[in-house]
Order: C-alpha cells, then structure tokens, then sequence
C-alpha cells in the first residue's frame, strides 16, 4: 500500500513551539492570555482590518455575527447556497431562515444577480452571508454595493480563503463583520480556531464579551445576557501564530499545485476551479470539473480510483438547497431552469491540494485521473 496523500492536511514548522512554549513556561495554558492577544494583532495587521476576536472556530465568529446583526426567530438572512453548512447553521442558531442564493460560473460563488432577484423577493432581510469557496474570492465589491444599496449588513465567510485578495483588497475586509477558520485542513492551522473580523470596535468588545459567557463587570458572577464559551486557548493561538508567519509559503506552493493540475489537464474534457482576473485566490484546494458534455466518466469513479491507491479526495459541497434539513427553504436562481451549485456538485472533485505532496506523489494523482479519458 502506498504512502496515504492527504487532500489537504496541516504542515508544522517548528516555529509554533517557540510560543506555545512560552505559553507553558510562564504557566498560562488557560484561554486568553499574551498569545491570543498579539495573534489578534498580527491577523488584523494582516487582513487590514481595525480589530479582532479569536474564537474557537470560524462557525463561532459567524454565530456572533449573525447575532450582532440582530436576527430574530423568522428573520430571513440571504446565504450562499454552495458551501460547507457551517457558513448557514448559525442562523438557525439564533432562529433565522435561510434564504439560498445560487452561485456563478466565474468563480463558483455567489451570483450577484441572483441575489438580486433574492432582494426583490426578499426586500428586507437581516443579513447576507457570502463565502469565498475553496480560497476563490467570490465578486465581493459587487455584492457590497448591492448590501450597501439595500442598507443590509454583509457577513463574509472567509474561513477557506485567507490570504486572497480581490481587487488587490484580502478577503475578510468586505463584510461589516467577517470569519476566519483556522481548522486542520485550512491554510494555516490552529488545529482548531477562527476569528471574527471588524472595524467596528464596539461589535468586537461586543463578540468578546458574549463569547466569555457575558460576564458582567462585577466582583462576583453576574450575567445579564446568554453567552457562550467561545474564546480561543493561550495554546492553540501560539500555533496560529508559527503558522502565520508562513501564510504566504503556503499560499504558493498550493498555488503550484493548482497550476500542475491546470496544465496536466489542459487537453482533458476537464476545467479547475475558476476565478476572475482581477482576484488572487489562495488556492485552498485544487477542484476539476468534467465537462458537461462528456458523459463517460463520472467524479464518484474517479474518487473511488484514487482511494484505492490512498490517496484522498472529496466530493465539492452538496448545496444547501439540496440537503434534507433545508428541504423547506427557497433557493433563488437567476431563472427558474437554473441550478448552477447542483451542477457543479454533480461534476466536480476536490483533488490532493497538501502542501507536502512530491512531484511524484502529484504526477500520481494526475496519471490515474488521465487514465480515465484514454
């Protein structure tokens, strides 16, 4: 049996035990502590933003969002339909209604002028959530002024696509309020972790206060408001911060990796995941897509061959609009005989993007995918 190749797993460097050292040293393992402070710092420098929350996870910075923007039991919020359910769940958290958004070809994201046709449907909902799929920026400004024009708050899922940039702004700056994801398969990796992302002062101290159980300043415990046990370890933040400093490392070596793909099947019935030129995704996983037209080959066989030989591999997400526990929700298209994230769903395979994968291990891959349109 061959060596397992992994989809896309974490790549240590040795830095990160320089902090979480320290962290031991001085005794301080507990959540909070210096490390979550500067790894706040240091993202928001990065990002470009004003101010930063780490979180457990990017699911609890979208939760926290979907709270500030005040959604009630029956609000409607507007979410991308092709996405991990993360992005969504949280506003059934707080009892919010999903409303799906179909996506577009350009870049697999959300369609901007479904969500349009969202708003006249919809006129006034809570909220939009847009998600950078698989590191592809998704066409942000455009959808910002649409938000904007509606006066409705924008939340932007950037839990797969830190580092990227559209417009030559990072995702995560877009949205009044937006997520970061820092869970094993990410681009960096805090083995578990997210960050919430604003510039609004009073929202983060607002996120900060909810996600350490709404403690109020008093000298016993006191609680005026539900909160949640949210805030990220002393630890965990010290990996994020030996990992950040090789965020952009990683961003270009999974960038040749999606570009050996590209080129191996440039003559193939085969397309990777696209994106705009005028965005720079971080290329979180390489995705191919069989075209339409040809028939004789399915992604299910090709997953199938690829795990026969240890190698990982993964379906792209199953829409929202076509899971059984949103079964009740309205999806919106641009027409009624669209359904362009079931398409892609139905055609596409996320390939081995890890960062550690050889030339050879990749040139592995690639044979046995050509094989299948000899």
């Amino acid at each position: 049996m061959h060596k397992r190749i992994y989809l896309s797993s974490p790549t240590m460097h040795g830095l990160e035990m320089k902090f979480i050292k320290e962290a031991f040293d001085s005794n301080w393992v507990a959540p909070l502590g210096k490390n979550v402070d500067e790894f706040e710092k240091e993202m928001a420098a990065f990002i470009g933003v004003q101010h930063a929350a780490a979180l457990v996870s990017g699911t609890a910075a979208l939760h926290l969002a979907v709270k500030l923007c005040g959604v009630k039991p029956g609000d409607v919020v507007l979410c991308s339909d092709l996405t991990f359910s993360a992005t969504v769940n949280p506003v059934s958290y707080e009892g919010g209604v999903q409303v799906f958004v179909d996506s577009e070809r350009d870049t697999w994201n959300m369609d901007p002028a479904a969500l349009e046709r969202a708003f006249e449907k919809y006129p006034h909902p809570k909220a939009v959530i847009v998600a950078n799929l698989y590191g592809t920026p998704s066409k942000l400004e455009e959808i910002k002024a649409i938000c904007d024009a509606h006066d409705v708050p924008l939340i932007e899922d950037a839990a797969e696509s830190l580092g990227a940039t559209y417009r030559g702004k990072q995702t995560g700056t877009f949205g009044k309020y937006s997520a970061l994801s820092y869970n094993g398969n990410k681009i960096i990796t805090t083995s578990g972790g997210g960050m919430f992302l604003s510039n609004d002062e009073a929202a983060v101290k607002k996120v900060r206060f909810w996600a350490t159980q709404s403690r109020d300043p008093a000298p016993h415990y006191q609680h005026s408001e539900i909160g949640y046990n949210y805030r990220m370890s002393n630890i965990v933040a010290g990996i994020g911060r030996g990992q950040l400093v090789y965020l952009n490392d990683h961003i270009q070596k999974k960038k040749q990796i999606y570009e050996t793909y590209k080129q191996a099947f440039k003559d193939l019935p085969v397309s990777m995941n696209p994106h705009t030129a005028d965005s720079e995704p971080n290329y979180w996983l390489s995705c191919m897509l069989i075209d339409k037209e040809y028939t004789k080959v399915t992604y299910q066989q090709i997953m199938e061959a690829l795990l026969h030989e240890n190698i990982e591999s993964r379906p792209i997400w199953k829409p929202m609009h076509l899971q059984p526990v949103f079964q009740h929700n309205d999806f919106i298209t641009v027409d009624k005989d669209t359904d362009v994230g079931g398409d892609i769903f139905s055609r596409g395979l996320c390939l081995p993007s890890d960062i550690k994968i050889t030339e050879d291990e990749q040139a592995r891959v690639i044979s046995i995918i050509k094989g299948f349109f000899k």
